[in-house]
């Protein structure tokens, strides 16, 4: 779609330059998807050559404007001996499958974008969200914040960044990296959106040893229910702790899936992520 109100494109990456009707450009696949009639500016983020992903003792930092293609390659790319290290790396390919998009979208589309388009089916949201990914954002005047992913979504379409904040980056964090993790995903179609996405995450005891399981795309905003170690839930008690965490109206209602639906899917998604990831931990099923 043709942006026919944006006069000028300026390359920047700083929040001091943002004025109102104006909008930040890393890939562009949903800003041009969905057009605008009040934009003037477009601020273009790749100018700012941020490396798309940096690999650390502490983690993975991945760039706002690091691609999907970029992000799918990784684990195909990445040191071997950090790849065995990192057995989470397994949710990025899934996740970003979850696009069912074609090449040329993931040469452009990026992760920032996809977060902070905050979409309830974005399989970014669901990655990050569920390796405790930690947003890095910048405001005007040089202010600089954090915020854990699974807080900055806060509904359908909506975050907690302000008018001139960017997002510049999402960081993983090591202990999350080495977690074992099992993901589970439906949708109405084959090649439909996203009706419902859980992600477990069992953390190494010498990590703590948590279970957490991250509810995405079924309901408006990340969802997370963290389990000590030793307290690990049987079904019932897995059950009851969704009950408590998803009230009924928190389950997204669109063309992609009903409430009742998505509701009914995330208890079975999750109970068969428990039991995976229990036959891991030496628990019983």
């Amino acid at each position: 779609m043709d942006l026919n109100t944006v006069t000028d494109l300026v390359p920047t990456a700083d929040p001091a330059d943002w004025r109102e009707g104006d909008a930040w450009l890393a890939g562009g696949t949903v800003l041009f998807s969905y057009g605008s009639q009040t934009l003037r500016r477009l601020l273009d983020l790749t100018s700012a050559g941020w490396p798309a992903l940096t690999v650390t003792d502490e983690g993975l930092e991945i760039a706002a404007t690091c691609t999907i293609a970029e992000l799918y390659a990784l684990p195909g790319t990445v040191d071997p001996a950090v790849r065995q290290a990192w057995p989470a790396l397994d949710l990025v390919r899934r996740c970003a499958d979850s696009f069912v998009a074609s090449f040329k979208v993931w040469n452009a589309s990026t992760v920032g974008g996809n977060i902070a388009t905050s979409l309830p089916a974005g399989p970014m949201i669901s990655l990050t969200a569920a390796l405790d990914g930690t947003a890095e954002v910048w405001g005007p005047g040089g202010a600089r914040r954090t915020q854990p992913v699974a807080e900055l979504v806060t509904g359908d379409r909506r975050n907690t960044l302000a008018p001139g904040e960017l997002l510049r980056a999402i960081r993983l964090p090591a202990a999350a990296l080495c977690a074992r993790t099992a993901i589970r995903r439906l949708s109405l179609s084959n090649l439909g959106r996203s009706g419902v996405l859980v992600v477990g995450r069992l953390d190494r005891p010498d990590d703590g040893g948590a279970l957490v399981v991250t509810v995405t795309a079924s309901t408006r905003r990340p969802v997370q229910l963290r389990f000590a170690a030793g307290a690990h839930p049987d079904a019932a008690g897995l059950a009851g702790a969704i009950d408590a965490a998803i009230p009924a109206d928190l389950y997204h209602d669109d063309i992609h899936g009903l409430p009742a639906w998505r509701r009914d899917m995330t208890y079975r998604l999750a109970e068969e992520i428990r039991r995976e990831l229990a036959t891991t931990d030496g628990g019983r099923p």
